[in-house]
């Protein structure tokens, strides 16, 4: 009996510990990872929503506006100064008047007008007024060439090209051309400033191109 009682007085004692250290345990267990417990991602998706991503924008290129010209690869570093007044009726014949100043150091052997060829069928601009006296005049013409694209020296197909020159550091050339109105209304145009096959620079180092509107 006695043998019995101490046994069980063991026990009890011995099942006591192991109950305690189980709560301990288990309290330790509750206190320790489970504070510390990072939410999983679906707990993050729900909290937060899924992301949505929608397609990218891509960039839409500009259209050029009609009777524009592409710019010439080949640039020339030299600067002018360009003025150009259009006086040009509804119908009929009129002038554009163009004035363009030398800033260079150096002389511009052959100062080139470019416009888009299709503007002939609006207004056609000529150096001068197509008659059978100005061809007997032709030797002393001021103009150097007048070539509709594509040409031998270089000018690209769909533009007229008029030489003039030379030009002098610090002259000023005026060039009239005549502007004979084929169709009613407004119209815009490129007109590029060249020396031989390469463009010229703006005052500001820009490519030497202006935007000619004619009402």
């Amino acid at each position: 009996m006695p043998h019995r009682d101490s046994f069980g007085r063991r026990g009890s004692a011995a099942t006591r510990v192991a109950i305690g250290c189980a709560l301990v345990l288990v309290a330790a267990g509750c206190v320790g990872p489970l504070a510390t417990q990072t939410p999983t991602p679906s707990t993050q998706a729900s909290a937060s929503g899924s992301p949505t991503i929608g397609p990218s924008a891509s960039p839409t290129a500009t259209p050029e506006p009609p009777l524009s010209l592409a710019l010439p690869l080949t640039r020339d570093a030299r600067r002018i100064r360009v003025s150009i007044q259009p006086a040009v009726p509804a119908t009929g014949v009129g002038h554009l008047t163009v004035k363009v100043t030398s800033l260079a150091t150096t002389r511009v052997t052959e100062l080139v007008l470019r416009w888009p060829t299709p503007l002939n069928g609006i207004v056609f601009l000529a150096p001068f007024q197509p008659s059978s006296g100005r061809l007997t005049d032709a030797l002393v013409q001021p103009w150097t060439k007048w070539v509709i694209g594509p040409g031998e020296q270089g000018e690209p197909a769909g533009t007229t090209s008029l030489g003039w020159g030379p030009l002098d550091p610090g002259a000023t050339l005026t060039i009239g051309l005549i502007a004979t109105r084929r169709a009613s209304g407004p119209v815009a145009f490129d007109l590029q400033f060249l020396a031989g096959e390469a463009l010229l620079s703006t005052e500001a180092g820009a490519p030497a191109e202006a935007r000619v509107s004619i009402p």
